[in-house]
């Protein structure tokens, strides 16, 4: 997909759903150097190559990292998070022996937390209008 075109379709509907995701650290350590979060970008694409959504945008700091998807609407935000967060902490934990010391209890690199927020389109009040000066049949 091109960033010129705001839509996507699928087989039955057409869709824009953008959304903010970021993950935190366990603690909020500082982890991650610039090596850690390349390789980490080329790891959460593959994942959302897997799931048909489209990485737009990716980058991080020590102890967190920004992620903008476009997904489908068959693709819970909750079901993708997980996939990122686990194959992530798992293929670092493989690749970074030395981040070892970074995964707390269980053997977690991320926090159980995340935000995600919808991005693009409208203003909600736009869409509130919007809604409300629809002419309702008698």
């Amino acid at each position: 997909m091109s960033n010129d075109r705001p839509v996507r379709t699928g087989r039955h509907c057409v869709f824009a759903l953008h959304t903010h995701l970021v993950f935190v650290t366990k603690y909020r350590h500082e982890v991650f150097t610039d090596r850690h979060l390349a390789r980490m970008e080329e790891i959460m694409r593959a994942v959302c190559d897997n799931f048909t959504v489209e990485l737009t945008e990716f980058n991080g700091e020590a102890d967190h990292v920004h992620l903008l998807v476009d997904l489908p609407p068959t693709v819970a935000v909750s079901r993708l998070v997980n996939s990122l967060k686990g194959v992530s902490s798992r293929r670092l934990r493989q690749e970074f022996p030395e981040l070892a010391a970074h995964y707390w209890r269980a053997q977690r690199l991320w926090s159980g937390s995340y935000f995600a927020g919808s991005v693009g389109g409208a203003p909600l009040s736009l869409v509130r209008q919007y809604i409300e000066s629809q002419q309702r049949p008698a």
